[in-house]
């Protein structure tokens, strides 16, 4: 059995995750006349039917994306666009909150931010051999499918963690699990995982901050 992952291994993917997504975050950002009071709702909702579309996609193959994982770094790799999102929306700006939020709704894993920002002071390179092994190739997709891509393989350094994330309905699961057919299961089950993903930060995060459009 292979050794619980460390603080460190885990903040350093959060961390990495945190930097390649946030543009992507800004790129997808909601409409900015929209009242502060439904930006949340915004990310839970209209942020998630685009997002769950390319979550769903693996379960073209069925059960195969269970073995490969592909669904769940995927799916994570998703969630977190809609997590970083909301923060963004709170006014949560802190390298070392973020990662925190993204432990504690993607992980279900109580990171404090004070425990996180000495891990974020390490020199560089630290413990990167530890989370992330050797150089990888770079994908050739671009755009929204390549950061996809990219923070799903970066995810896949802490496949063993992602178990934990938000979850949709048992029957949309289990429907997920068909082939071909189990892209519809599957983008119902990402897509109110998307939706839980999305409250949740904001119950974590309590009222909106007012921030700057």
């Amino acid at each position: 059995m292979a050794p619980p992952l460390s603080d460190a291994v885990v903040v350093d993917v959060l961390r990495r995750l945190d930097r390649l997504t946030a543009p992507l975050v800004t790129r997808l950002g909601r409409p900015p006349q929209l009242p502060a009071a439904e930006r949340d709702d915004w990310w839970a909702d209209r942020a998630s039917r685009v997002a769950a579309a390319a979550s769903g996609l693996p379960r073209l193959a069925g059960r195969l994306a269970d073995v490969l994982p592909l669904q769940n770094t995927v799916g994570t790799a998703v969630q977190s666009l809609v997590v970083l999102g909301v923060a963004g929306e709170h006014g949560v700006t802190d390298p070392a909150e973020r990662v925190s939020l993204l432990s504690r709704v993607l992980l279900a894993r109580d990171l404090p931010a004070d425990r996180v920002r000495p891990l974020l002071e390490r020199v560089r390179g630290a413990y990167t051999e530890t989370a992330f092994g050797a150089r990888e190739e770079r994908v050739g997709l671009s755009g929204a499918a390549r950061t996809v891509w990219r923070a799903a393989r970066l995810l896949g350094r802490i496949d063993e963690a992602l178990d934990a994330r938000p979850k949709g309905r048992l029957g949309a699961r289990a429907l997920a699990n068909l082939p071909v057919v189990g892209v519809l299961g599957g983008y119902a089950a990402e897509r109110e995982a998307l939706r839980k993903a999305a409250r949740m930060t904001a119950d974590l995060l309590g009222p909106a901050r007012p921030v700057t459009v």
